[in-house]
C-alpha cells in the first residue's frame, strides 16, 4: 500500500519492488487458475496535477489447464502497468472514473496488491495449448471422429469434392 501523502511528499516520485503471494485469492475468484508464482511488480508512483501515476513491470508465472486437453499449462508473463488513479471529490474526477480513465482513491492510499491482482485476471489468455499442441500434434481423436486444423479440414473437403464429382471418371480418357 502507498499513501498519498508519501507520494505528494516526493516530487520524483516513489519506486517500488514488490513480491507478492496472491496464489489463494486468484484461485478464489478465477477457479480456472490452478496456481500463480514468483510474482513481482516493479515500478514507481508519481503525482502530478491532481493526478497519480502508477506504472510498473508486472512478471509471474501462472498455471492454467489447456484449453484443448485440459493438461496443466505453465506460462511465464511479463508486461508493462500503466495506471492513473484520482482523489474523489475533485471536480471532473466523478466524470474521468465513470468514463473508465482514472481509477478512484480509496482510504487515501493505492492498493499495489490489488491492482497487480486485477492485471493478472484480466491478462488471462483465451486459448492456452501445450507445447505438443501449439507444434499441431496432440488433436482429440476417436471412433470414426477427430479434431482437425483449418487447412486439414479444407483439403479434406476439396478431396470430397472431387471424389463425388461425376466427371471424375472421365479423368485421364484422352491423355493417349
Amino acid at each position: 500500500m502507498l499513501h498519498i501523502q508519501e507520494i505528494r511528499k516526493n516530487p520524483d516520485g516513489l519506486a517500488f519492488e514488490k513480491k507478492l503471494d496472491l496464489a489463494e485469492e486468484l484461485k478464489e475468484r478465477n477457479p480456472e487458475i490452478l496456481d500463480v508464482q514468483d510474482i513481482v511488480a516493479k515500478g514507481k508512483v508519481q503525482y502530478e496535477d491532481g493526478l497519480y501515476f502508477l506504472d510498473y513491470d508486472l512478471s509471474y508465472t501462472i498455471t492454467l489447464t489447456s484449453s484443448r486437453s485440459m493438461e496443466p499449462v505453465e506460462l511465464k508473463e511479463s508486461y508493462l502497468v500503466n495506471e492513473i488513479f484520482m482523489e474523489e471529490g475533485q471536480a471532473a474526477s466523478q466524470e474521468l472514473i465513470d468514463q473508465d480513465l482514472v481509477l478512484p482513491i480509496e482510504n487515501g492510499e493505492i492498493n499495489i496488491a490489488e491492482s497487480v491482482a486485477d492485471n493478472i485476471l484480466m491478462n488471462i489468455p483465451l486459448k492456452i495449448l501445450t507445447a505438443e499442441e501449439e507444434a499441431g500434434q496432440g488433436f482429440l481423436s476417436g471412433q470414426d471422429w477427430q479434431v482437425m486444423t483449418e487447412e486439414e479440414f479444407a483439403a479434406a473437403q476439396e478431396a470430397q469434392k472431387e471424389k463425388n464429382n461425376p466427371f471424375a471418371g472421365l479423368q485421364g480418357l484422352f491423355d493417349e
